[in-house]
């Protein structure tokens, strides 16, 4: 466990975007994590848990505390009960599952996130969410005490959970599936369609703004209102889907904050909808 000094936050973003961490830690098991917190408690320092830095826009001036590197990946599959540390690759993870038989995580599949921040945001895709499939989480709060929930026992709304309000860090979850010999074949149409219509190659952080409803998408909106390819500086619309924003050109996070802002008054004159950021704005 190695402790870095103004750590540049662009080389752990999607996005590629953001200025330098005062400190910088990757941490790959329990031990270390509640050292990392420790030492973020003593010196009263925010902190900042980070997975795969797909769902986040950093600040161009950084961040002035502690960033926490999620690198707990531990997999455990018995039966059709899952056991995953918090740092495991969602994507993957979907992926793995589907091979073994086991249905009800396949939607994961090409979502950039790690357990604990798809937990954390209820991450969804195909009329499916994070919440369906999780069986219970284990936690670890900002004075390093584990905690154990049951799904029950946790709050979720769309792209919403009660850990938003805490602070600390998912540690573990475990998901109960279901056997389908047919969660292969799910699953490899779900990443082939992704791949075809989202912009995957590009510096993003997933879909920017949360979806109205089901028959209103965000990104259809942005598009009805003819905005793909709109820029600032070096942000733009995503040509292939209106809900992502590229950058393209070094873009700073100036350029996506001040695209997100003209988006929303564009879409709300023209079509009466409001739309809110589904990316997080980590504060300086």
């Amino acid at each position: 466990m190695q402790l870095l000094y103004d750590e540049p936050l662009a080389r752990h973003s999607t996005f590629g975007i953001g200025g330098k961490a005062k400190y910088f830690i990757a941490v790959t098991n329990v031990d270390e994590l509640r050292q990392a917190l420790l030492f973020a408690k003593q010196r009263n320092l925010p902190f900042f848990p980070l997975g795969k830095g797909s769902n986040c826009l950093f600040s161009d001036e950084g961040f002035d505390g502690l960033v926490i590197e999620n690198k707990i990946t531990h997999l455990t599959i018995d039966d059709c009960y899952v056991t995953v540390g918090s740092g495991y690759s969602f994507a993957y993870l979907g992926e793995k599952t589907a091979k073994k038989g086991l249905e009800g995580l396949e939607f994961a599949s090409g979502i950039p996130a790690t357990v604990g921040g798809a937990i954390y945001m209820n991450a969804g895709a195909n009329g499916k969410e994070t919440k369906d499939a999780l069986f219970e989480v284990e936690y670890i709060d900002e004075n390093g005490v584990q905690k154990q929930f049951r799904r029950e026992e946790i709050l979720f709304r769309y792209r919403y959970s009660s850990f938003q309000e805490m602070k600390g860090m998912i540690l573990s979850a475990k998901f109960l599936l279901t056997q389908n010999p047919l969660a292969k074949q799910k699953q490899k149409e779900i990443i082939t369609y992704r791949l075809d219509t989202q912009p995957y190659k590009a510096k993003t952080c997933g879909c920017v703004f949360q979806n109205p409803s089901a028959e209103k998408p965000a990104g259809k909106l942005i598009d009805m209102c003819g905005l793909k390819g709109y820029k600032v500086g070096g942000a733009a619309i995503s040509m292939l889907h209106a809900n992502f924003i590229e950058n393209q050109e070094n873009a700073t996070a100036d350029d996506v904050k001040k695209l997100l802002e003209e988006v929303q008054k564009i879409v709300r004159e023209k079509t009466g909808y409001d739309l809110y950021p589904e990316v997080c704005i980590v504060p300086r």
